[in-house]
């Protein structure tokens, strides 16, 4: 199924994408807005989706007899990790992707709770056309989470593997 083109005469169309190989820069830190609340839905029906029993995510009563858990239940890891590298895709890779290389240095910092809004950034770390696969080139970019105080919460290089932008 194709999506639907605009009506003859419209104006000019702009069709959000993310950024093709040629337009990434080394050094360029990507802001990403807005940001997202986490609630307490989301951790429990990640947590439950993904087959993770941690009372630290679950059990309330539990979590809050636990030191250092400031008398709550923590956000997820891998829903943090997951909301941070989502917040990217509508400015950097919507359309424009073709896989995911991996993930390295990954690290959460500072917990995560029910209520705290997420923000991410992306800083460009590195860029080199695929030897293998013309057409396409290797982005490698640096995630950062911070909470609605500022705090990295999370942090993660990613390799990307990303179109070249189409010949006319």
């Amino acid at each position: 199924m194709s999506t639907p083109e605009p009506a003859p005469g419209a104006g000019k169309v702009v069709e959000q994408r993310g950024l093709w190989f040629e337009e990434y820069e080394v050094g360029t830190t990507y802001l990403h807005r807005p940001g997202r609340t986490v609630t307490e839905a989301d951790n429990v029906l990640f947590t439950t989706l993904t087959m993770n029993i941690q009372p630290l995510h679950l059990d309330a009563v539990w979590a809050s007899q636990q030191p250092g858990f400031h008398g709550q239940r923590l956000v997820n890891s891998m829903f943090t990790l997951s909301t941070m590298v989502g917040l990217s895709v509508a400015q950097l890779t919507q359309g424009t992707i073709v896989a995911n290389l991996g993930f390295t240095d990954v690290s959460f910092p500072n917990p995560v709770y029910h209520g705290d809004t997420l923000y991410a950034e992306s800083i460009c770390t590195g860029l080199r056309e695929s030897k293998s696969r013309p057409g396409e080139g290797i982005v490698t970019l640096e995630h950062i989470a911070r909470n609605q105080h500022g705090d990295v919460v999370a942090r993660a290089t990613r390799a990307t593997l990303v179109h070249k932008r189409p010949v006319a």
